[in-house]
């Protein structure tokens, strides 16, 4: 009797065996090929700080008090760092005293609200991706004015104020309501 002739090639287990490898190889390969339509770069806010913290960033609430010389770099910045939920208040227009040093404002939104040109100027800062994303609000109107409910839906404030009584007043809605105050007004 002749012994079976030898095996040659593959068996279909392990041909079935090295095409699933070589399928999870180019899956892998996908998720970090650029090149790929199915990648997706993490932000570079997801990969300094993990997900979930930018997921925190990004459903903050924040109220941005004032959007004069301080307020247009605070609201940049904001915006710029992945906060996506933000209204901001200021009662004043726009003055040609202020185009120096104000930087969101330009020659022709003279005598406009200061809160609804830093609003629509800053999303000049983002990606077209990423407007869809931003909500920003503005509103012309004394901080004095605002009923504890408005405050309430707020995480943080943001005091980008010079006027001593108004910032008192936001200091004492946010003590008395508990929500942390970040305090960059100045005097002047």
């Amino acid at each position: 009797m002749t012994p079976p002739p030898p095996v040659t090639g593959t068996s279909a287990a392990s041909a079935s065996s090295s095409t699933t490898t070589a399928n999870k190889a180019k899956h892998d390969k996908n998720k970090h090929d650029p090149d790929t339509s199915n990648y997706k770069k993490p932000s570079v806010l997801a990969q300094i700080l993990g997900k979930s913290s930018e997921e925190a960033i990004r459903n903050t609430k924040l109220l941005v008090v004032g959007a004069g010389g301080i307020g247009c770099e605070v609201l940049k910045n904001l915006v710029l760092h992945g906060f996506r939920k933000i209204e901001v208040t200021d009662l004043d227009t726009i003055d040609v005293t202020n185009l120096n040093r104000q930087f969101l404002f330009r020659k022709h939104h003279v005598d406009q609200s200061k809160s609804s040109v830093a609003c629509e100027t800053v999303k000049k800062f983002l990606p077209i991706g990423e407007l869809e994303n931003l909500q920003l609000t503005s509103h012309r109107q004394d901080v004095k004015t605002f009923n504890m409910e408005f405050f309430k839906k707020f995480d943080v404030i943001v005091n980008c104020l010079d006027n001593i009584g108004a910032r008192h007043h936001v200091n004492r809605v946010c003590v008395g309501l508990g929500i942390p105050l970040l305090e960059a007004g100045t005097t002047g």
